[in-house]
């Protein structure tokens, strides 16, 4: 969906947290200013483009995993977590993509 203007992208991105945290069984309690409101577009135009990827960076607590989380939903997307531990290898991880495939 494309918008045109500021207060429009406001409103659609707050009225998709409203209904992620409605079906949601862990709620997120975000204060979407207009910065995290841009990352948020930015993430889904990656995540919908063929083989789209991204590397998010920042500071502990910044809100990149909500972000994500919250981009996931707006595109519909199911959401997976990979657990790291002692022992998660090549195979593992190969592993992985053959499940989600």
């Amino acid at each position: 969906m494309q918008v045109q203007d500021v207060p429009g992208l406001i409103k659609l991105i707050e009225s998709y947290l409203e209904d992620y945290n409605s079906t949601s069984t862990r709620p997120m309690k975000l204060v979407l200013f207009l910065d995290a409101i841009e990352h948020v577009s930015r993430i889904c135009r990656i995540i919908r483009q063929p083989l789209g990827n991204a590397l998010l960076l920042g500071v502990g607590g910044s809100g990149r995993q909500s972000l994500a989380r919250l981009a996931a939903f707006m595109c519909d997307y199911e959401l997976f977590q990979i657990e790291i531990a002692k022992g998660y290898g090549n195979t593992e991880w190969r592993e992985v993509g053959y499940i989600q495939a």
